[in-house]
């Protein structure tokens, strides 16, 4: 078992821009982050830092280098193993919160962990612990539409941990809230990771928000500098 919970080398990633040419995301940018580490990534909209983060979590390709889950290399694995490790092992969490309107907040936690093979009774049990650690229990049956913007955040915290995932990826997760509600969701979102010990790294760039964690990187011109 390797000693990181994931590790990228050497990504490259290049998108066809139309007339004059092309855009190299990303060149030769390499990462590892251990259990319990929470690492911010640091970058301008258009920097790549999404690019980064799908590729890391499985929802992208590299045109080269490799991306390791737990120890295990992913580069060449099927769709169908790919999937299956991104729904068990990876937790997403996006800056606009993409709940499932017609579903209670108690459901949108369930059905990824339904879909992950987990009982209805257990999926329900659990959604209920994670809404009553973010202190929104009593939400539960409310849809997102009678939310605020911060509860609906925290319902996208609990539904990305939802099937315990190893790693925790989240691009710019407080980048919609007013600066007092981001202050607060961001005090719940590293509460839970601290609790549950995964590795996380955040992309913001918010950089009040990136010193309060463990370690800073900087993406910049497609390469990814220390802080």
């Amino acid at each position: 078992m390797s000693e990181f919970t994931l590790s990228v080398t050497d990504l490259t990633k290049t998108y066809k821009a139309g007339q004059p040419g092309e855009v190299r995301v990303l060149q030769g940018v390499s990462l590892n982050v251990a259990p319990g580490e929470v690492v911010a990534l640091v970058a301008p909209s258009g920097a790549g830092k999404s690019t980064l983060l799908h590729i890391a979590g499985l929802l992208d390709t590299p045109d080269s280098g490799t991306v390791e889950i737990e120890g295990t290399d992913m580069t060449n694995l099927p769709d169908r193993k790919r999937t299956a490790v991104r729904r068990s092992s990876v937790g997403f969490i996006y800056q606009f919160h993409h709940l499932l309107p017609e579903f209670s907040a108690l459901e949108n936690i369930v059905l990824p962990q339904l879909a992950n093979g987990v009982s209805d009774k257990a999926a329900q049990a659990r959604a209920m612990s994670l809404l009553d650690r973010v202190g929104i229990a009593d939400r539960a049956s409310h849809r997102p539409a009678a939310l605020s913007g911060g509860e609906q955040q925290r319902v996208a915290f609990c539904r990305a941990l939802a099937n315990e995932p190893a790693l925790l990826l989240a691009d710019e997760p407080t980048g919609n809230l007013d600066p007092e509600t981001s202050d607060r969701v961001f005090d719940t979102l590293m509460a839970l990771v601290r609790d549950t010990g995964l590795a996380a790294v955040i992309a913001t760039h918010n950089l009040e928000l990136a010193a309060r964690m463990d370690r800073q990187v900087r993406l910049h011109a497609g390469v990814l500098e220390t802080l």
